[in-house]
């Protein structure tokens, strides 16, 4: 099972705090090891799980937890933002997705609330362009000119870009892990992700439109893809921005 190194910001006072933390992470299935760091109030999981879920473990000690950094300075890591303010949306959709590379595969770790309950088509776009929305984005980023299909099909029979499809739970919340063999980090800085509206049939319908997007519909939330830091490399504490510490900007109202 292919790990990510994870690094959570995590504010600790005394070494009860530390075990609090460290109870929470033994025994946690999906965890490789992890580090707590005392002094520098962060904490290195690496791990098969989802970043999601390690977080809301994490937030069951009682302490308030920050991604800080995803990957190493060895591996290339990008994130994008759907949604109100950085990205765009329709219907208050907003979520971050994670790229991290991982050897000679890339992981795809996120989570985006305000879905309709079902699958969703999701994909990365050729373009970084939000000045009409996600309609400026372009089409599926496919370098290679091939048909559209799903995340499981050889590269002759897909766009580089074809994620397939994420599933939204009840509460209108989709949290995945995919992990992909054929993306690299550094060809989709710039570029963008999208989720639609509608489940993409991966190719496989009788229509034109099957081989084009999956007759997935309209895209409804979108982000530009960005470098992102990997862990221990991201030593903010002061946003330059706001003046805020980070504990005060995630309490902020936005």
């Amino acid at each position: 099972m292919t790990t990510t190194k994870i690094e959570f910001a995590v504010p600790m006072s005394c070494q009860s705090c530390v075990d609090k933390v460290s109870n929470v992470l033994n025994g946690m299935d999906g965890i490789k090891n992890f580090e707590v760091d005392l002094s520098r109030e962060r904490v290195v999981v690496e791990s098969s799980l989802p970043i999601h879920q390690l977080h809301a473990a994490l937030e069951t000690s009682g302490k308030r937890v920050i991604i800080s950094g995803v990957g190493s300075k060895k591996m290339a890591s990008a994130v994008a933002v759907l949604g109100y303010p950085v990205g765009f949306s329709k219907d208050s959709i907003k979520g971050v997705v994670r790229f991290t590379e991982v050897d000679e595969e890339c992981v795809i770790d996120g989570t985006i609330d305000g879905l309709k309950p079902g699958p969703h088509g999701f994909h990365i776009y050729s373009s970084g362009d939000l000045s009409q929305g996600c309609d400026s984005i372009g089409d599926h980023y496919n370098p290679y000119n091939q048909p559209h299909g799903g995340p499981d099909d050889n590269i002759e029979n897909r766009h580089l870009g074809d994620l397939g499809n994420i599933i939204s739970d009840e509460s209108g919340r989709a949290a995945f892990r995919i992990i992909d063999k054929y993306i690299k980090v550094q060809d989709l800085i710039g570029r963008s992700v999208a989720v639609t509206a509608q489940a993409d049939d991966l190719g496989r319908g009788s229509n034109t439109s099957s081989k084009l997007d999956g007759n997935s519909g309209e895209r409804i939330g979108c982000g530009i893809i960005a470098r992102s830091a990997g862990i221990l490399e991201n030593t903010k504490r002061i946003c330059l921005c706001s003046g805020l510490t980070l504990w005060d900007e995630k309490g902020a109202t936005i």
